[in-house]
């Protein structure tokens, strides 16, 4: 007798069983009719095919609900924070009110269920959007606009830049310090990538932040767009300064900048464009520039800088503490201050997803962990504490002082 093949997955799943058979049935179903042993593992490839449908539609059903749950809250974050600004543009005081109160939720469902008829060892599609790395940014850079950043000899040498950048634009010794640590581990190089801070195994890139205080390639695209003309000025004097080789490469360095800034100004000065720009080959090679010894120093200087500027822009004369300031770098300006500026009473109450977008608190661990106010700057404190004992932060802080 002939028995037609079982076809596609199932016939897989069949095979499978058959070899999988406990001793005793397959010695039961060896010495008699086959088509009876086959009979039975079609009815047990059944039974699990009907499981596995009720499971899923209970797993559908669940994620559905907490997905439809997550954008409700989603959606009225960001409606309290534009109800925020405008009560702030028009001088109104802000309640605690103004502030979703619940934390984010978390599925609680029960797990997607595994197909019985899915090959052994087939892995589910990965949907996980890549995220660019250092190599990205200085091909993009290479291929957009004929640029290779000029790469420190040393992790000094790059120390010692950014120290005297940093100093010279009026940052303290502790936020420098303090917030170099909390952001690079307390012992970052200047091309370290969020998510590549430790040389584990598997590690990937969580987002495109970069260096010392993490700049994203939006925050690159946007600083270009906004200070490019004087980091331009900058250059220009500093080539001024040298004669030969070294004028010479200044000199392209300054056309190479200006094309970028150029690009930059390509649309309305505005986060969200820059971003789309930002994720363009172009955009990537402008995120190069941070690991130039030239240019990297004055971009990761001038993300916090504006920040102090801005908060003495809207009438504080106080300095800032590394913990303070790092609420800015770490949330935005507006919601950084709103954190600094919150009344102690509130702390313990407002959850730290009101100053966040989903991805980029789904990104960060401090803010999930430390999930109110109060806990958020007391973890960022601790942290900072942690990080400067390590020998990147003393370097950096001996280069300051000296």
């Amino acid at each position: 007798m002939q028995f037609r093949l079982i076809p596609s997955r199932c016939g897989v799943l069949l095979a499978m069983l058959l070899l999988a058979q406990p001793q005793g049935f397959a010695a039961e179903s060896s010495s008699g009719n086959p088509m009876q042993s086959v009979t039975a593992v079609r009815s047990r490839l059944a039974t699990a095919t009907e499981e596995y449908r009720r499971k899923l539609e209970e797993y559908t059903a669940a994620r559905q609900e907490y997905e439809d749950d997550t954008r409700a809250y989603w959606s009225s974050i960001a409606d309290k924070r534009r109800a925020r600004i405008a009560k702030r543009r028009s001088g109104q005081t802000l309640s605690i009110d103004d502030y979703v109160l619940t934390q984010p939720p978390t599925y609680s469902g029960p797990p997607k269920p595994v197909d019985p008829s899915a090959p052994a060892g087939e892995q589910p599609p990965s949907y996980e959007k890549y995220v660019p790395v250092v190599e990205d940014f200085l091909r993009s850079a290479e291929e957009e606009f004929q640029f290779v950043p000029q790469r420190p000899q040393s992790e000094i040498e790059y120390k010692r830049a950014y120290a005297t950048v940093a100093s010279t634009a009026g940052l303290t010794k502790e936020q420098i310090v303090r917030i170099y640590g909390f952001e690079s581990g307390g012992d970052g190089k200047y091309d370290v990538q969020a998510g590549l801070e430790h040389p584990t195994p598997g590690a990937r890139a969580i987002s495109t932040a970069l260096g010392y205080n993490q700049l994203l390639a939006t925050n690159s695209v946007e600083l270009l767009a906004e200070k490019g003309d004087r980091f331009v000025e900058i250059l220009q004097t500093k080539a001024e300064g040298v004669t030969g080789e070294a004028r010479e490469a200044l000199k392209k360095k300054i056309l190479v900048l200006k094309a970028m800034v150029d690009f930059s100004r390509t649309v309305p000065d505005d986060w969200s464009e820059h971003e789309k720009l930002a994720n363009t080959p172009k955009g990537l090679g402008i995120h190069a520039l941070n690991l130039d010894i030239d240019i990297g120093p004055l971009l990761q200087t001038q993300k916090l800088l504006d920040s102090v500027v801005f908060f003495r822009s809207q009438g504080y004369a106080a300095v800032l503490t590394a913990a303070e300031l790092e609420m800015m770098n770490l949330t935005g300006d507006g919601n950084g201050i709103e954190i600094i500026t919150m009344p102690s009473e509130w702390r313990d109450h407002v959850p730290t997803s009101n100053f966040f977008q989903k991805g980029g608190y789904e990104r960060n661990p401090i803010a999930i962990r430390n999930n109110v106010v109060s806990k958020l700057l007391v973890a960022t404190d601790a942290v900072m504490d942690k990080e400067i004992e390590l020998q990147g932060a003393k370097d950096l802080a001996w280069l300051i002082s000296n």
